[in-house]
């Protein structure tokens, strides 16, 4: 069995992907023709080369013109379907999906609507690609107080049944001066039984991964790839096997990392730090999970068992309920043992 023939049988998970930035090229395409006189291109070519990144900025207002397009309920359900889609393609077999409630709230989506499209599209992703669908609700963390005030509502009083997670994402610098409102959040949230699921150390220090942990309670943190400049923080991280969901080709996109040689997965690994692999927004990133770990094996030299240990790693660190967890362990190691 050839590596790449392991790696689409390899029963995967997808822990670190968003709702907008998983939308295809053609979804974007279709999206922009839709809802036209937007800074979106309307055509491949162009909106190849909007997809060119200068750094974590620039990916976020091309990020957020994008998120701009998805103006009704339909649109939402259509990026669902759209990722469960690609990802049946690609061997995986559930994902944990980060939805921003705030950019549907600031376009006039009504909560219910945005839920009923949610719970909907689940079913569907269920039913017709057999990828299994759960929701994270993030806060982008430039925005403020009323982000972090609607996002929890959103959470409390109208959560779609496969919420499981309460998030942060967005420019991590702008985070200090909202500080008590995005503790207190999470606390409200974490009381109503979500999952801590911040984003920490992908554009800033160490201090922020801290702030996570120690302020919003995380259980599993985005990123977290510059722990590597403080010490203490990774023997913490490594004796608590807090689990990082790291997208190397993210990182190299967004400017984080010069390039995916210089990426610290390698070195997170050697350092016996819990590393989950994903896409973050696939298309934006010309990636898929499943180049993620063709990545993982050609540029990083990782073996079948490294990417069945890192794939195994995604299951456990998930939300889902354990008899599906063993479920597909034992699958991951009936695939190793036939594939050695």
């Amino acid at each position: 069995m050839t590596i790449d023939a392991f790696i689409a049988a390899l029963p995967k998970v997808e822990l670190h992907v968003h709702l907008v930035g998983s939308a295809s090229v053609g979804t974007v395409l279709e999206l922009s023709r839709r809802h036209p006189g937007s800074e979106v291109p309307t055509s491949e070519e162009e909106l190849r080369r909007f997809y060119t990144f200068r750094d974590f900025p620039h990916f976020a207002r091309v990020y957020r013109a994008v998120n701009a397009l998805v103006r009704e309920p339909e649109d939402v359900a259509t990026l669902v379907l759209g990722l469960a889609r690609d990802l049946a393609a690609q061997g995986a077999r559930y994902a944990e999906l980060q939805v921003t409630p705030y950019a549907h709230h600031i376009v006039g989506m009504p909560m219910r609507e945005v839920t009923e499209a949610l719970d909907v599209a689940a079913r569907r992703s269920r039913e017709e690609y057999g990828v299994e669908m759960a929701y994270i609700f993030d806060i982008p963390g430039e925005y403020g107080e009323e982000a972090a005030k609607v996002t929890l509502e959103h959470a409390l009083r109208e959560p779609p049944a496969a919420l499981v997670g309460f998030g942060i994402g967005g420019i991590e610098q702008e985070r200090a001066k909202y500080r008590d409102a995005y503790r207190s959040a999470f606390t409200a949230a974490r009381a109503a039984g979500l999952h801590s699921v911040p984003h920490g150390g992908e554009m800033s220090g160490p201090e922020t991964i801290w702030e996570v942990i120690e302020g919003y309670g995380a259980e599993r943190i985005g990123h977290g790839i510059t722990c590597l400049s403080d010490p203490r923080l990774v023997a913490h991280l490594r004796d608590t096997q807090l689990p990082l969901d790291v997208c190397p080709t993210s990182n190299v996109c967004t400017g984080q990392i010069a390039g995916i040689e210089e990426h610290p997965l390698p070195r997170m690994l050697e350092e016996g730090l819990y590393v989950t692999l994903n896409s973050d927004d696939p298309p934006m990133f010309a990636t898929t999970l499943a180049e993620e770990y063709r990545v993982a094996a050609q540029v990083f030299g990782l073996d079948r068992a490294d990417l069945a240990r890192l794939a195994a790693n995604g299951v456990r660190a998930s939300y889902l309920p354990e008899p599906r967890k063993q479920a597909l362990l034992a699958e991951i190691d009936a695939l190793l043992a036939a594939g050695t």
